[in-house]
């Protein structure tokens, strides 16, 4: 790609994030709410995306060969354990990542 092409290319993704991000508030102001089907949206997806990380993240385990699983279910513990103690889902996925690889690294090779 040229400089010109690459140019016009970061500059699209930036308009199409700025524009996605900019648009829920524009068209949902305080003048006019957002529609119930939304909000209900709003409150299902994030649980729904996240139930679907965990299916995505355990799809490979084997519990039949060596680890059998265990590093996996031990930073599922930590991640839950992280949330109920301080209610934040990033720091959740964080916690439980970092457990996850260090055990995968360290202890289970």
């Amino acid at each position: 790609m040229t400089i010109t092409q690459q140019v016009i290319t970061i500059g699209m993704c930036v308009l199409g994030t700025v524009l996605t991000r900019a648009l829920p508030f524009l068209i949902f102001n305080g003048k006019r709410p957002a529609p119930r089907y939304v909000q209900y949206l709003g409150k299902v997806l994030p649980s729904a995306i996240f139930s679907m990380l965990v299916v995505y993240c355990l799809r490979n385990v084997t519990p039949l060969h060596y680890s059998y699983g265990l590093p996996e279910l031990i930073a599922i513990g930590v991640t839950v354990a992280v949330h109920l103690w301080k209610r934040q889902m990033l720091l959740s996925i964080a916690g439980g990542t970092i457990c996850y690889m260090l055990l995968v690294q360290l202890v289970f090779k």
